[in-house]
């Protein structure tokens, strides 16, 4: 009569079949632990995703709609008024006021993040960069095509190189979200689109003409022969601007407070 095998038996397991000879609540705790890390990645993925269809529909009627429409109506009058004049238009003149046009954008920019209610959706889950990158997103096919009409509305023959000058009116649009996501982070304010609205026109009206040396200029003519390095400082612009917005759309770190020292 042979000893019974050790390794058999209701709860041994064997190389050849684990899921059949493991006990099944080792098995259900082994299957969670390799599974688990995906299931709450897609879980996680899927609850963003119908967050933002829940946001959709409310982030769309909070947009500021009446600043976005006057500034935009007022920046295609400028970009038009070339082909309302007689004779040759100017190519200096169609550059400025293509310029002109792009300020203005951003000036209707400044108010995109306001909200009256800001006190009272503080607790929401969804967080503030969602909150912000939804308005952003709404805002930037319509802002596109704004910019495509705006450029199309100069006479051809006096046109400035489209890139270009797509380039500054992104950084002067990203300078004002930026602004924008600074003024919320930072201060308590619901609506700060006029101060922020304020300080981009004065920064435009001062920096780029009276502040700024003559090597550093921006303002350049189409044909100077510092007209790359102007979009080179563009460029800077953009980028430091776009990572200002990145970093003033998150949600502020909680504020230290120094705490009495304790009683012995």
């Amino acid at each position: 009569m042979t000893a019974p095998d050790a390794n058999t038996g209701p709860d041994a397991c064997t190389n050849a079949d684990t899921d059949v000879t493991r006990p099944r609540g080792e098995r259900t705790k082994r299957e969670g632990t390799n599974g688990g890390r995906g299931n709450g990645l897609r879980a996680r993925t899927n609850g963003e995703y119908v967050m933002i269809r829940a946001l959709l529909r409310p982030v769309w009627r909070t947009l500021p709609r009446t600043a976005l429409a006057a500034c935009g109506g007022l920046g295609l009058l400028l970009a038009g008024i070339p082909r309302l004049l007689s004779g040759e238009p100017d190519p200096w003149l169609c550059v400025n006021l293509l310029r002109g046009a792009a300020l203005v954008l951003g000036v209707g920019l400044a108010f995109l993040l306001d909200d009256p209610a800001r006190h009272t959706t503080a607790p929401v889950p969804a967080r503030r960069p969602l909150r912000s990158g939804l308005r952003m997103a709404l805002v930037a096919p319509g802002a596109a095509l704004w910019w495509t009409l705006a450029l199309l509305l100069v006479p051809e023959q006096a046109r400035p190189p489209a890139g270009a000058l797509t380039l500054e009116a992104a950084a002067i649009a990203v300078t004002a979200l930026a602004a924008a996501s600074a003024a919320v982070r930072f201060t308590d304010r619901a609506e700060p689109g006029t101060a922020v609205a304020t300080g981009l026109l004065l920064t435009a009206m001062t920096v780029p003409t009276l502040l700024l040396p003559e090597r550093w200029a921006l303002l350049v003519a189409v044909r100077d022969p510092h007209w790359n390095d102007a979009h080179e400082r563009w460029a800077v612009i953009l980028v430091v601007a776009a990572l200002l917005c990145a970093v003033c759309c998150t949600e502020p770190a909680r504020t230290w407070r120094p705490t009495a020292p304790a009683r012995r």
